[in-house]
């Protein structure tokens, strides 16, 4: 998605969520089907020295409680939103140093793999990793993911230049 797309989204949320609910401005993240916002919000206060236990329970009691208390105007902003950009809207936070994504799209891919590929996700069925091809194939993509973060990076600021350079090109006539 371009910047310009993110951009009006973001300043859009701005403009209609509540003043209160997050610390500094969120992060939105779209794709084809679905829009992503993650707001960070204020870990609670915890006593010094407390255990790392306590810390994640205090912290995941945070969460579940902003979760709660927000449900319906999320789902409100959310439905203005879908209307808007024709997209899902997943909500997450930021609290502490954890991040929790709340009801998240699950998009059918369809893909062809040869048998070497298959037979990758097949052992990963075989070993118990994953129930299913889907869930080893989702699985892959993770993987991928955690360990190519620069590259998919780079590759991602690519595609935005790209994207810049064609929208500054000559527009064909009608």
């Amino acid at each position: 998605m371009s910047n310009e797309q993110v951009e009006k989204v973001r300043g859009w949320l701005t403009g209609r969520l509540p003043d209160d609910w997050f610390e500094g401005p969120v992060e939105v993240t779209i794709d084809r089907e679905e829009i992503t916002i993650v707001g960070r919000i204020p870990a609670p206060p915890t006593a010094e020295g407390v255990s790392d236990v306590e810390r994640e329970a205090a912290l995941s009691g945070r969460v579940s409680a902003f979760r709660e208390s927000t449900r319906e105007r999320r789902i409100e902003i959310a439905r203005e939103l879908e209307h808007r950009s024709g997209r899902k809207v997943a909500w997450g936070v930021e609290c502490g140093d954890r991040q929790e994504l709340f009801t998240r799209l699950a998009a059918p891919v369809m893909t062809r793999l040869r048998q070497p590929e298959r037979q990758v996700l097949d052992t990963l069925v075989d070993a118990g990793v994953a129930r299913s091809r889907s869930e080893a194939l989702a699985w892959c993509v993770k993987l991928v993911a955690k360990n190519a973060d620069t590259w998919l990076a780079d590759l991602r600021q690519a595609l935005t230049h790209v994207e810049e350079v064609r929208s500054a090109g000559p527009t064909p006539d009608p």
